[in-house]
């Protein structure tokens, strides 16, 4: 198709790369609707009669689709360009909101499963990891900067979504299926048009835009990879296997609040002389959007300065104690647990926009977007065992007559040894072991500058020109010393 061909995207000369970004986040702020999942979650279970276990099944399936799609379709996105992948995440995204409203007017829950977690988690990971790779070729002096803009779009998207949807569900009627079902079509066709934008705007930067920044590159040093390690390997190094269990059990912590976030402020007030009424409940979910949008800006951006190792200490240790607070004295004061659990769902944000980096650092910038597309797996089992979790124990305290704090006492134990456990796996990481380098990995890299020989092949060169020169330097001393010899034979 000519619209959708490669190089029908790649940018004319004098094209603004600052058109770019609004192309991203017009995908990136669409598809983070999928965090405001929570507010549907009552709705749901009010009018199809399904509990809160099974009202978390449409997201917890689409985080999985997320990291599979991305996974799976990283190579296919990179080879057809960004405006065919943004194209395919609109249509399944889209598509996905439409059968969901399909499947709440007919009262068959098992259509909204299919269609928003299944069609439209496919739309989520194609949507998630193209708009990033493109920031970074257009931003190859600001990487750091370009991956926060896609990522912190990504959290964003709640922020937009979440009071849109009460403001719908509360004037259709949110104890309705037909009122239900009414926002989902509107969720689709709003996106649709606003996502199209996106795919009209995005472009690939020209082989002389890359070169003129390539040529940048080469005057800083922090440019240089020193290293690098395919895909194909890295999964055999244990530091990828732990940094999976840092991400997993990351997101777990911060995703099992964040899917069940209003009804579960709601619970942990009821019994309190201060009650939360369900529309300050919708309050909290735009506040933890928020503190999700921007951790993944400020805190990926302060990995930097102190490194990633010591950052998702941070995220990790300091994560498992405020969890202590929110068991220990939540209950007692809202502003205290707003306040905890924003900056756990801060971490949990951080933790993904810091994890591009985390990976260059140790794989080199050779295959980073496979590896990361691999990693990403770990966000899918995170999106089940959070909301699984949380809801399942959340449930079973229902039946056996439990209220308030004690639905989630179990569930917040859990998350912090998960937490406990991330922070060990992290202080494992070390260096990867020479033998999974690539030493030419630096010629198969596309638009990017080339890169020196390996040390241990600088070593080598170094060492056989000090033994020719040594070599030399001996022939040059015996031959002076056979020639003064001569010299004294012929005086006597």
């Amino acid at each position: 198709m000519g619209f959708l061909a490669r190089e029908r995207q790649v940018a004319p000369p004098g094209w603004n790369r600052w058109l770019v970004p609004p192309a991203a986040l017009a995908i990136h702020l669409s598809i983070g609707q999928a965090y405001a999942w929570s507010v549907f979650k009552t709705p749901l279970e009010k009018s199809l009669g399904i509990t809160g276990t099974q009202s978390a099944l449409p997201f917890q399936l689409g985080i999985v689709m997320l990291g599979l799609s991305a996974a799976v379709l990283g190579t296919t996105v990179e080879r057809r360009g960004p405006r065919w992948a943004m194209l395919m995440s609109l249509i399944a995204f889209c598509s996905g909101l439409l059968i969901s409203a399909v499947g709440v007017w007919a009262g068959q829950y098992w259509v909204v499963v299919v269609g928003y977690g299944l069609i439209g988690g496919i739309g989520l990971g194609i949507g998630y990891i193209s708009p990033v790779s493109t920031l970074i070729k257009w931003f190859p002096d600001r990487p750091g900067m370009a991956t926060g803009i896609a990522i912190m779009g990504f959290g964003g998207g709640a922020l937009i979504a979440s009071p849109w949807s009460t403001s719908m569900l509360t004037a259709f009627g949110n104890t309705s299926t037909s009122g239900i079902g009414k926002a989902f079509l509107i969720h689709g066709i709003v996106y649709a048009v606003f996502m199209s934008v996106g795919v009209l705007l995005i472009r690939l930067p020209s082989k002389e835009f890359t070169q003129e920044k390539a040529e940048l590159l080469k005057d800083k040093p922090k440019a240089t990879v020193a290293f690098n390690v395919s895909a194909n390997n890295a999964i055999k190094t244990p530091q990828f296997w732990l940094l999976w269990v840092v991400l997993c059990f990351n997101v777990t912590a911060g995703i099992g609040i964040l899917e069940k976030a209003a009804p579960m402020l709601v619970d942990f007030f009821k019994e309190s002389s201060t009650p939360v009424l369900a529309t300050a409940a919708t309050g909290f979910v735009a506040l933890l959007s928020a503190a999700n949008m921007a951790g993944r800006f400020i805190w990926s951006s302060t990995s930097d300065i102190v490194g990633r190792k010591n950052i998702y200490r941070l995220y990790l240790g300091v994560g498992a104690l405020l969890y202590l607070v929110l068991l220990t004295f939540g209950p007692t004061s809202t502003p205290l647990f707003v306040v905890a659990a924003m900056v756990i769902l801060s971490f949990y944000g951080g933790g993904f926009a810091t994890i591009p980096a985390y990976l260059r650092d140790l794989f080199g910038t050779y295959q980073v977007g496979a590896i990361h597309g691999r990693l990403l797996t770990a966000w899918s089992v995170a999106g089940v065992l959070g909301p699984l979790i949380v809801n399942a124990i959340a449930d079973a305290g229902k039946k056996a007559g439990h209220v308030g704090p004690d639905l989630y006492a179990t569930s917040f134990y859990i998350m912090i040894s998960l937490l406990v456990v991330g922070f060990v796996a992290n202080e494992l990481v070390r260096p990867v072991n020479p033998k999974f380098h690539e030493p030419k990995a630096a010629e198969d890299v596309v638009d990017e500058p080339e890169q020196p020989a390996s040390k241990s092949d600088d070593e080598a060169t170094v060492a056989k020109w000090n033994e020719a020169e040594a070599a030399d330097v001996a022939e040059s001393a015996e031959a002076e010393a056979e020639k003064e010899e001569a010299e004294g034979v012929v005086q006597k």
